[in-house]
């Protein structure tokens, strides 16, 4: 089977560069193009996170365009206390011999959307704030609507992190993926949710950072660090491996179970604020009583996962086994 061409949208980020190992490390995901978004920390310190992670890997022919700093409406907020002062683990790594792509971040997924032939359409995967995809929505709605599929990491049916009601990406900006969603269900773009109900479940020990370490190589040791930043962090001995879970389950779809659900983003509400709604009713009743109907956004919210498993693929592409 040939690989899955993507385009990764961050804000790099200890688990998000835990993504970028897996999305440029295996043999199944064609990396085409990396952007990049405040959040987790400040934009400089995410390019300079992205590029690190890229040549790392070895893959310095991979674009990265620079987007959005900050929210549409909201000021931005970050999440050092998670990923560490610099964004990504307090490693003490040398900056990136590699430079940003000349355009933008809105051009960079513009021109590569477009750029793919309709029988190989790419799938954007948004570990972020959605801010450089509601924005290509509005500028460039045609390349919007070529997108082939959307698997952003986000939002939750049962479980919040940044409030009581929102998680991190979808409270950081919650107008923008409101605006993603609403494309999607414009366009008829396919879009698959990796939110916190099954983000905790692919878990790193102890133990198997060790073994990373014990490879010696600039891959592994790289991923060890960032896994055991989090198991002093949190003082456990296992660590997910989050935003990375999203581009696992392109290449192992059987290991999460989704349900098609409509989904809003709650944008006006005092304590729930950036709150996905994922409608779990069963509408085979009538909806006389409901005076909002069904959500346009269909969504494919993953509800289950196989933890283990995940984890499994994670370790064995940074490992060099696949």
């Amino acid at each position: 089977m040939s690989a899955i061409p993507v385009v990764l949208d961050v804000d790099t980020g200890v688990d998000d560069a835990c993504a970028l190992l897996l999305a440029a490390l295996h043999p199944g995901l064609d990396l085409r193009a990396v952007t990049c978004v405040g959040g987790n920390a400040p934009l400089d310190d995410v390019v300079r996170n992205t590029l690190r992670v890229l040549e790392t890997a070895g893959c310095g022919g991979v674009p990265v365009g620079v987007g959005a700093a900050r929210p549409l409406l909201e000021e931005p907020v970050d999440a050092r206390h998670v990923h560490g002062s610099d964004g990504m683990a307090d490693l003490g790594l040398p900056a990136p011999t590699l430079t940003p792509d000349a355009r933008t971040a809105l051009d960079l997924l513009r021109d590569v959307i477009e750029a793919a032939p309709d029988d190989e359409r790419v799938t954007v995967v948004p570990l972020a704030p959605m801010t450089n995809l509601a924005l290509l929505a509005r500028v460039h709605p045609a390349a919007f609507a070529r997108i082939g599929r959307i698997v952003f990491m986000g939002g939750g049916a049962r479980i919040s992190n940044a409030t009581a009601a929102a998680e991190f990406n979808v409270f950081h900006d919650p107008e923008a993926a409101a605006i993603v969603l609403d494309a999607c269900a414009t366009h008829d773009v396919t879009v698959a949710m990796y939110g916190l109900d099954v983000f905790y479940d692919p878990l790193v020990t102890d133990a198997d950072v060790e073994g990373l370490r014990a490879l010696g190589t600039p891959v592994a040791d790289l991923a060890a660090g960032l896994i055991s930043f989090h198991h002093r962090r949190f003082a456990n001995a296992g660590a997910t491996i989050g935003d990375a879970g999203a581009v696992a389950m392109m290449l192992l779809p059987d290991a999460v179970r989704t349900e098609r659900r409509p989904v809003r983003v709650e944008l006006t509400g005092t304590w729930t604020r950036g709150r996905t709604v994922v409608d779990t009713r069963d509408w085979s009743g009538d909806m006389h009583h409901d005076p909002h109907g069904l959500a346009p956004a269909q969504v494919d919210v993953a509800l289950g996962i196989d933890g283990p498993r995940i984890a499994e693929l994670w370790l064995r592409t940074v490992r060099g086994e696949v």
